[in-house]
Formats: C-alpha cells, structure tokens, sequence
C-alpha cells in the first residue's frame, strides 16, 4: 500500500479525535517525505539533529518539524531557528540551552518535558518528582523564550496491553497534575504526546493528543545516506 494510502487509513481513524499525527521521517528519503506532503501531512518527526537540519533545508518550509529523539545542548543551535515542537527535554540544563537559543532567535520554542514511563534502562526521560523540582526550580521560571506545552512519555516496548494501558495512564494522570499544580491558566499546555505505531491506539483510548507514527506510514525500510 502507498505512502498517501497509509496516511489515509490513519487520518480517517484519528480526524474525529481531535489528536495530531506526526509522521516519523527518520532515515526516510526526501522522495518519501514528499509523498506524504503531497497527500497532505504537514507535521513530521525526527530524531537526529543533523539529519532534520538536512531536511528542512531541502523540503518544503510550510512542514511543521518536531525534534523526538534524545536532544543534546551542544545541538539545540542547529534547530533553535525553525523548530516547532521539541518533545523531548529531560533536564533543566537542556531547557536552559533551548531558552538561550531561543532569544538568540527571537522566539519562543514550544517544548514538551519528556516523562520516564516505560520499564527499560534505555529510555530517556524525567521522573516525576524530577519533573516537579524543574518546574519549580526559580531558573525555569525566569525562562522567556521557551514555552512547554505538554508532557511527552515512550512506553515500554511490550506486546503486554494491560502494561501500556497503565503507562498511558500514569501519564495522562501526571499531566493532569502538572496541568492543575503549574498551568491551571495556561490554555497552552494541553499536549500528551504518546503513542507510536504498535501502541497508538491505545494511547489514544487514554488520552493521546500527539501519535508518533512512522512505520504504518512509511514502511520499515531504512535509509542510509552515503
């Protein structure tokens, strides 16, 4: 089935739901990203610096482009002019860096704080209590170019429903939290960024308003630039 079939398939189970999809593009060819363009999708994710950099030089400038993966500071100047969504800050010392390169461009960068929700070492993310200390933390709220509009969080990568559905949850939980402890009045916070292609659904069922979804939109073929 085609790129503009898949994204098909996907918007009509999502339109009325009020969620975004954000298509994965990483290690995908500009001649797929352009296939999903042309039937339509304007938000597209990827996780590596260079390569995103790479892309938006080269494609179309009206494409909303949301960093996902692990974002190092040393990295943030590269993206700071025309990023979108950043889902993935972890610490205060990377929201510090995005909030310099920020003023440096004269924006606010719109960020998510990436929440650890999954049962693996390798995942990245914030714990709770880390969550509320850098949102209390008086650096943070001295922060002018830098806005967080939602949480973010990776589940476990298991076939076990009954897992995901309680990570969904405990997230969907916290942000309500964070929503009512640090943005009661703040109408712009109000992203959970959950879900990729084997768990979006459920995601969704929990209260999702950002699916990540690469695979079921482009195939698993890789791409690997020379």
């Amino acid at each position: 089935m085609s790129i503009a079939n898949n994204l098909k398939n996907i918007k009509k189970e999502i339109d009325s739901l009020s969620v975004a999809l954000i298509a994965v593009s990483k290690t995908k060819p500009n001649a797929d990203i352009l296939e999903a363009y042309q039937a339509g999708q304007r938000i597209f994710g990827e996780n590596q610096v260079q390569e995103l950099s790479q892309k938006h030089n080269t494609l179309p400038k009206d494409i909303e482009w949301h960093l996902i993966g692990h974002l190092q500071s040393n990295k943030v100047k590269y993206i700071a002019p025309f990023i979108s969504l950043i889902h993935s800050v972890d610490s205060l010392k990377l929201l510090k860096e995005i909030n310099k390169e920020g003023a440096k461009n004269k924006r606010k960068i719109n960020c998510l704080l990436q929440i650890y929700i999954a049962d693996e070492d390798t995942k990245y993310g914030l714990g709770f209590d880390e969550a509320i200390e850098l949102l209390s933390h008086p650096d943070y709220q001295q922060m002018q170019h830098i806005r967080i509009v939602g949480l973010m969080g990776i589940a476990t990568n298991t076939d076990k429903q009954s897992q995901l559905k309680e990570e969904f949850y405990e997230l969907k939980t916290f942000f309500k939290g964070i929503k009512q402890s640090f943005f009661k009045n703040d109408a712009g916070f109000k992203e959970i960024s959950m879900g990729m292609s084997a768990d979006y659904k459920l995601a969704i069922e929990q209260g999702s308003t950002m699916v990540r979804i690469g695979s079921h939109i482009f195939g698993n073929r890789d791409y690997k630039p020379e």
